[in-house]
């Protein structure tokens, strides 16, 4: 699909959303997670396609498959890259490069559920994010580009996600054997 149509199906979508706004209010497509022994989990959407993740070999796990830590850093940058992507063929720009990379870094001791020297547990989460992003467009000054990439990580849902910590509800059914 060419960046001409993506902007116009964009175009479309906002006309639309601008003229019924209920429109946009939606429950997201689950994602479900199933074991499939040891460390390994396929997860799995409503439209049948999945992915498996696994552990590295020093936590028990295979360590061929992804790790559901880089699964999650990989949704922050497609989820990047898509948004700008969006906006940038809406405005009529013509990338022609476009790359976002994702790091973190965290502590495998919170998942261990350890504590530190003091006595108190290890965050088990990231403790910082980066997320950078290369990209070119055919005449557009790269201060243009800069802002339009910054626009754009204000409405991505996956980074707005982790910026404002959305609230986790957690709900356990236990079964019988």
């Amino acid at each position: 699909m060419t960046l001409q149509t993506i902007g116009s199906a964009v175009q479309r979508v906002m006309a639309a959303l601008k003229r019924r706004p209920e429109m946009g209010l939606h429950a997201d497509t689950s994602a479900v997670a199933r074991w499939a022994g040891g460390t390994r989990f396929t997860t799995r959407n409503e439209a049948g396609i999945e992915v498996e993740t696994d552990m590295p070999a020093e936590l028990g796990g295979t360590g061929d498959r992804v790790t559901p830590g880089w699964l999650m850093r990989a949704g922050l940058a497609s989820c990047a890259a898509t948004s700008i992507t969006l906006v940038a063929a809406r405005e009529g720009i013509a990338l022609t490069s476009l790359e976002v990379q994702v790091g973190s870094n965290s502590d495998t001791r919170g998942l261990l559920g350890l504590c530190d020297a003091d006595g108190a547990p290890v965050h088990a989460g990231l403790f910082d994010v980066t997320l950078r992003v290369t990209i070119a467009a055919s005449g557009v000054a790269p201060a243009a580009l800069q802002t339009l990439v910054e626009d754009c990580l204000r409405h991505s849902p996956v980074p707005c996600a982790l910026r404002a910590s959305t609230p986790l509800a957690v709900d356990v059914h236990v079964t019988s054997v």
